[in-house]
């Protein structure tokens, strides 16, 4: 009887995720023209390698951290410029998909938090790769850009 049992639960176990598929977020597809902002022109821009504009809102890209465009030294304002151009450069390639749907999740500062990929490209590891980021999350170490 208890081996019946435990051969019952292994097999809910295995099964489950199809009885009960994992929730996953909202994807939204993105067909948006970004330009750099501070350049000549209006519409939707990149603000910085992590954070985008559209009108009044504001979207803060998920899973990685770019260096501050004010940043404490020389080195780090350099690379916030490069991970800018980079994030200008990934959006021009064309349309992509992000997290949240019509209601993303908010941070402290009112902006939209919105993971974004193409297809298998997450644009947190592009940028983490490129040598433009830092990864954010749990055992995420923080690199020092000074």
């Amino acid at each position: 009887m208890t081996a019946l049992v435990f051969a019952l639960a292994i097999g809910w176990f295995l099964s489950k995720d199809q009885l009960f598929p994992p929730t996953l977020p909202p994807q939204s597809e993105v067909a948006i023209a970004f330009r750099p902002c501070g350049m000549p022109g209006s519409g939707p821009c990149v603000i910085d390698g992590d954070t985008l504009a559209i009108g009044q809102r504001r979207v803060r890209l998920t899973g990685y951290d770019a260096p501050e465009m004010d940043g404490a030294c020389k080195y780090e304002r350099a690379k916030a410029r490069e991970a800018k151009d980079e994030l200008h450069r990934w959006l021009a390639r064309g349309r992509f998909t992000w997290t949240g749907g019509d209601n993303p999740p908010r941070d402290r500062w009112g902006r939209e938090l919105r993971e974004a990929r193409r297809g298998d490209d997450l644009l947190a590891e592009h940028m983490v790769s490129a040598g433009l980021a830092e990864e954010m999350g749990w055992g995420a170490e923080r690199r020092e850009w000074c």
